[in-house]
């Protein structure tokens, strides 16, 4: 299933290169949360759900670019988590750095992650507790978080908050990179970056892919009170994260 969900993420990322390289005109709306949507977005999705139902029929799917009631999806213990186009800010920036993100949620937990970034044609993956990054097609090594002396921190490039800059000014000694889409976990999972702090709101399909990855590689992925950042829906009253970090 994984070799399926890794060759689905490279197809989806393939479209998305050629709406890129475009000089054709994208269609771009705003969520309820002033956040950016594009008929890229909505392609893409459309090519991931069509295919994950031939793959597993019996497997929902809940993805970013679609609303669903919590009631019904409440009761659903094993459920896919989509982003097609995680990061639809960098992609109109024009930086590359943006990605497509699945992942498998079994009993509130993400037992596999896939991560594509198609500008640098770079792959992620996890499953069963191993970890992998993948620079072409059939060329793949495992991957490992990493501790340094002088960590490593990875923010986000499109969404700075109070929180976060009061949290840096507590912490002394590091290096800083910012960063757009789920690349932040991919940079702590290969051992890039040793901490990602997130204070500002993320969604669950946010984080899932990066979630699992970052685990598989030996790292963690938790909220500020010390839990692990769980997917469960049987008790949430929406799709939003609650702040989080993700570290070696």
């Amino acid at each position: 299933m994984l070799n399926k969900i890794c060759q689905l993420v490279r197809r989806a990322g393939s479209v998305i290169m050629k709406f890129y390289y475009s000089e054709k005109l994208i269609d771009i709306s705003y969520k309820s949360d002033q956040t950016p949507i594009t008929n890229v977005d909505c392609e893409a999705n459309h090519i991931i759900k069509k295919e994950l139902f031939l793959i597993s029929p019996h497997i929902p799917i809940i993805s970013e670019e679609e609303k669903y009631n919590l009631d019904i999806c409440r009761h659903w213990h094993n459920y896919w988590l989509i982003d097609p186009l995680d990061g639809t800010k960098e992609f109109l920036n024009k930086n590359g750095e943006f990605t497509v993100n699945i992942s498998l949620i079994q009993n509130g937990i993400p037992v596999l992650g896939v991560i594509y970034a198609p500008f640098f044609d770079v792959l992620y993956s996890s499953y069963n507790n191993k970890a992998w990054k993948e620079i072409q097609i059939g060329l793949k090594k495992r991957i490992k978080v990493s501790s340094l002396e002088i960590p490593t921190l990875v923010t986000s490039r499109s969404h700075p908050d109070k929180e976060l800059k009061n949290y840096l000014e507590s912490i002394k000694n590091y290096k800083l990179k910012n960063l757009g889409s789920s690349l932040k976990f991919c940079l702590v999972a290969e051992g890039k970056a040793q901490l990602y702090p997130r204070f500002g709101n993320t969604h669950i399909w946010d984080t899932a892919a990066g979630h699992a990855i970052v685990v598989a590689a030996g790292g963690i992925v938790k909220t500020w009170t010390g839990t692990d950042l769980n997917y469960s829906l049987s008790s949430r009253s929406s799709f939003l994260n609650s702040g989080f970090y993700a570290s070696a």
